[in-house]
């Protein structure tokens, strides 16, 4: 009778470690990835025109989506249709973008930013190869979730900051923070037309 209470006992004890084991290692925290996932693209309105450029061979255009506001400018969709960090999620928002200085964190250094930029800038095909003129934008914001460093989510805004946009990014990320909006459709909403929304709360 002892070693067959002696052996359950042992299986139990082993089922037990092994739960445990498996507990522990499936909690442990994830380190930040930063996963490339393009959203929805921009829709330029009817009355939308291409950016003037160096030359027409240029890979990406600039669109501008009203002519009397020089702020009013989406990047190419096929360059520039913008991606997200899949860590940010809705669930976590309130310890990432929600969090006062979380963009601050994943930022990515000037020395990046401005390698791409003056590439994109002749990828762009953009007469004024200036690089203080353009603003390296993350076309869905880090407050928004964008991915920091993807190149896809990177463009040089024919602008410097602070701009139109920025109020949009603000305005949003505030919806998302009050629970107005959900983190996707805020996300959604900024890589459609900005500028839409712009005009809305202006």
């Amino acid at each position: 009778m002892n070693s067959k209470r002696d052996l359950f006992l042992l299986i139990l004890l082993f089922a037990i470690a092994v739960g445990g084991f498996y507990y522990y290692f499936s909690h442990q925290s994830i380190p930040r990835q930063i996963s490339v996932v393009p959203t929805i693209t921009p829709v330029a309105s009817s009355s939308a025109t291409v950016l003037g450029t160096s030359s027409s061979s240029s890979k990406c255009h600039a669109i501008k989506v009203d002519t009397s506001d020089a702020q009013a400018v989406l990047p190419d969709p096929n360059c520039t249709p913008g991606e997200i960090d899949l860590t940010v999620t809705q669930d976590n928002i309130f310890t990432t973008i929600c969090h006062a200085g979380y963009t601050q964190t994943v930022r990515p250094p000037v020395s990046y930013t401005n390698a791409l930029k003056k590439q994109q800038i002749v990828d762009y095909g953009y007469q004024d190869v200036n690089m203080k003129d353009y603003e390296e934008d993350h076309f869905i914001s880090l407050e928004l979730g964008g991915s920091p460093a993807g190149p896809k989510n990177l463009w040089p805004e024919p602008h410097p900051s602070f701009n139109e946009k920025d109020t949009v990014e603000n305005y949003l990320h505030s919806q998302v923070c009050s629970g107005n909006l959900t983190l996707t459709q805020a996300q959604q909403e900024i890589s459609k037309n900005w500028y839409a929304i712009y005009q809305q709360i202006k």
